[in-house]
């Protein structure tokens, strides 16, 4: 079985997100479009991030969530001169939309459009992913954190926090083709194999959407602390999170294992027989040489070092808690 997952992973994609540039195609992933005088305003007391300290230019990731904080969506808002750019996960754009609609009060002055018709996205991913950006006249050797990067009608978005490390590229949709064929021109390889993304998503111990980025855990829980503001007023959600890292509640967090078979999304995490989390990814590294895996666990068994069983439909395997990241990124 454990062959069975290194044969699933092409090297080629995998060394160039590990050592080159890759590009992802994003063909569901949507785009929504807020404008009038009250837009930031709406997504600021919504989401878990500042928004109403982007200025055009700029970008952040931030989060919705529940009454009880769990992640309902993670976003990246792109800030321009007279909209915001709301770039939510694949698949995510009409019911992200239908439920911004429902908390729009009749006070609020901002609309609310999906503009994914208009724009296709690509990840341009990989340590020399700017370099391919620099061979068709786009500077990003520089580009602070979550900088947007203005070239023609393209839109660049630094993403060095969310997901594999690199860049969001919003492109008009007439021009998708276009802009696909000078990048991968340039030196980025077409990245098809998902195994590949998600190996190497794992080994950076980065949490995605419909695995960890859920409604089971909250932002914290995820390892999204970095996209929330801490000295935020109100938002949906915030009373929680505020209190967690107040008074240092977290009782469960994003950690990595590591073991000698592989491992199964959604398996059970157990230590003396007692549940203790879930693991919400699995591959084999190709970086380690063994399976690994992402998991949510409570105290005490997320410390580093403690040995889990892990509760699999076809028995049970022993792995070791680990902190994230597997490996890091090349400087």
């Amino acid at each position: 079985m454990q062959e069975n997952l290194i044969q699933t992973i092409d090297p080629a994609a995998y060394a160039a997100l590990v050592s080159g540039a890759a590009l992802l195609p994003r063909p569901d992933a949507g785009a929504l479009r807020l404008t009038d005088a009250d837009r930031s305003d709406f997504l600021h007391r919504m989401t878990s991030n500042n928004i109403n300290a982007l200025r055009p230019g700029q970008s952040a990731v931030t989060v919705l969530t529940s009454p009880t904080a769990r992640i309902l969506y993670v976003l990246t808002v792109v800030c321009q001169e007279d909209a915001l750019l709301v770039l939510p996960a694949p698949g995510q754009a009409q019911p992200l939309a239908r439920h911004l609609r429902g908390q729009v009060f009749f006070m609020d002055k901002v609309k609310i459009a999906d503009a994914s018709e208009e724009f296709g996205r690509l990840r341009l991913l990989g340590p020399l992913a700017a370099e391919v950006l620099g061979r068709l006249g786009i500077d990003a050797s520089a580009a602070a954190a979550n900088a947007v990067l203005a070239h023609d009608d393209l839109l660049v978005v630094a993403q060095p926090h969310y997901e594999i490390p690199g860049y969001e590229v919003v492109v008009p949709t007439a021009r998708q083709a276009e802009v696909v064929a000078a990048l991968e021109g340039a030196g980025a390889a077409p990245l098809t194999d998902t195994a590949a993304y998600t190996a190497r998503r794992i080994e950076l111990g980065r949490p995605a959407a419909g695995h960890e980025l859920t409604e089971e855990y909250n932002p914290l829980e995820a390892g999204l602390a970095w996209a929330c503001a801490e000295n935020k007023g109100c938002y949906t959600g915030q009373e929680i999170i505020a209190r967690q890292i107040t008074y240092d509640k977290v009782t469960r967090t994003l950690v990595g294992l590591v073991a000698a078979q592989p491992l199964t999304p959604g398996a059970e995490v157990m230590v003396e027989g007692r549940s203790m989390g879930q693991v919400t990814s699995a591959a084999h590294s190709p970086a380690l040489g063994a399976p690994i895996a992402l998991a949510v666990i409570k105290r005490p068994a997320n410390t580093p070092g403690t040995e889990v069983t892990v509760d699999m439909s076809d028995g049970a395997a022993t792995a070791q808690v680990v902190s994230l990241p597997f490996v890091t990124e090349p400087a």
